[in-house]
């Protein structure tokens, strides 16, 4: 059985957070930042996903000194509520458009699009903030 979060260092969050702003940087070539909306919206919040999901790894490696390594998100959204949980908050609004963008055949929408920007955004300052 993995267990559900593993140890980590200063180099593994600097690692994540290269990861959660390479996934930002693929998101915004996706934005369209004059008309506010999405070219393809469903890569953008599929990148969107993946860059809070790396943010949220390095708040909890740079506050905790582990992260979750299972790919359940419920035990990163466990450890990340410990230390910041209006980030829990930003993490749990982009995990529930992750099945939409990513695996149904219904596109999301661009209040889907919108939040999934408010939040990974978010998630990415607090990962830059965090110490």
């Amino acid at each position: 059985m993995t267990p559900p979060a593993r140890t980590a260092e200063r180099g593994d969050a600097e690692a994540r957070l290269a990861k959660a702003r390479e996934f930002a940087e693929a998101a915004q070539l996706l934005y369209n930042d004059a008309a506010g909306t999405a070219d393809l919206p469903d890569a953008y919040v599929t990148s969107a996903v993946h860059s809070g999901i790396a943010a949220a790894d390095v708040i909890c490696i740079r506050r905790l000194g582990m992260y979750s390594v299972t790919g359940a998100h419920d035990e990163a959204l466990k450890l990340l509520g410990q230390v910041d949980k209006a980030a829990a908050t930003n993490l749990q609004r982009l995990l529930s458009l992750k099945t939409k963008a990513g695996y149904s055949t219904r596109p999301v929408s661009a209040a889907d699009v919108a939040q999934a920007r408010r939040a990974h955004l978010a998630l990415l300052e607090s990962a830059i903030a965090a110490r």
